[in-house]
């Protein structure tokens, strides 16, 4: 990742040496402790603590980084989109999100103001934490769509624990299908 190496390198220009499976272990600590600014805490993990080397290293990694998007659609997904859509589903996005899918492509598929109940929503997130527990709380069925940092985050409780988890666009057509039907 982009981002993992901005960090690594942002730490060796003040003098912490960093290989890729310390960065590793510092986001997969990050993601286990359900941080919810990942790129701090890894910071924090790998500059030991201290408050000036943290600061100084996430100057360096927003330097480096300035606006990195690193929101990419996976090929099979505009596919599923337009099946799904062909079913008579409605298709809705989190709104923070919504210039995302205008770069991809694909904010056409989406229906911005649905105002349907969330007991009536299926929610697809890869965070449990910011995706996947709130959707819940809110009453939607939900899918973890196991992927790039968050790929191993596992659920604390029952109220986080997804409807189903995927890890591919089959896969996911599947549970979508599956709870469709339920």
């Amino acid at each position: 990742m982009a981002l993992d190496g901005a960090i690594a390198s942002a730490c060796g220009m003040e003098g912490i040496r960093v290989d890729p499976a310390v960065v590793e272990e510092a986001s997969e600590q990050a993601v286990a402790a359900f941080a919810p600014d990942v790129v701090r805490h890894m910071i924090e993990t790998l500059c030991g603590g201290e408050p000036t080397t943290m600061a100084r290293v996430a100057r360096r990694v927003e330097a480096m980084t300035g606006q990195l998007d690193a929101f990419q659609i996976r090929p099979e997904i505009e596919g599923l989109l337009k099946r799904l859509k062909a079913r008579g589903l409605m298709l809705g996005a989190v709104e923070p999100r919504w210039e995302r899918l205008e770069r991809a492509g694909i904010a056409g598929l989406f229906t911005r103001d649905h105002g349907i109940p969330p007991a009536e929503c299926i929610f697809v997130g890869d965070r449990i934490d910011a995706d996947i527990a709130p959707a819940k709380a809110a009453g939607m069925a939900t899918i973890q769509f196991r992927s790039g940092r968050w790929r191993r985050q596992r659920p604390r409780s029952a109220g986080e624990t997804p409807d189903a988890v995927v890890t591919d666009v089959a896969e996911l057509e599947a549970a979508i299908l599956q709870l469709l039907n339920a």
